[in-house]
């Protein structure tokens, strides 16, 4: 099973990544792995140091910046933690969102397995964007092309 949604009336944008990874299922914690950019990234957006914090200061600079983080599969099952190795995806109801969070209005997907839901998102009327994925599976983009389109994507609506 995945996790829970971090996300609250404040959310404008939300990050829907794919699944947890076998690092971060261990932890309990999103993208745990320390090789995954997610909080490198985030924190430079955000000009906060969130990977030296503690991930409860993480996940509450984030959600004060109005960024939630969620995925789109609820469950699966895979080996490993290579999102191509994902089979029989339970998918997450992304059909409540607007009740959690009534200004979120943009949805960002964290790569192109998590945008395999785009079409859905965008008839709930949702802004729809599909960035290079923090995975450290996904190297053929390097850390500075990541940041400069994943700032693109948070500054206009996070308030980053």
């Amino acid at each position: 099973m995945g996790f829970e949604p971090v996300i609250d009336q404040r959310a404008r944008v939300l990050i829907l990544g794919s699944f947890p990874s076998a690092a971060s299922l261990a932890a309990q914690q999103y993208y745990a792995h320390p090789k995954n950019q997610f909080w490198g990234i985030l924190g430079a957006v955000l000009d906060q140091p969130l990977r030296e914090m503690d991930y409860p200061d993480r996940i509450a600079a984030a959600q004060a910046a109005g960024i939630a983080v969620w995925d789109v599969f609820a469950s699966c099952e895979r080996a490993g933690s290579l999102d191509a190795a994902i089979r029989d995806a339970v998918a997450n109801d992304v059909s409540g969102l607007r009740k959690l969070a009534p200004a979120l209005r943009r949805v960002c997907f964290n790569g192109r397995m998590a945008a395999r839901r785009v079409r859905e998102v965008e008839a709930l009327g949702f802004e729809a964007l599909i960035l290079p994925s923090t995975s450290p599976a996904h190297a053929r983009m390097d850390f500075a092309e990541k940041l400069a389109r994943w700032r693109a994507a948070l500054q206009t609506l996070a308030g980053a």
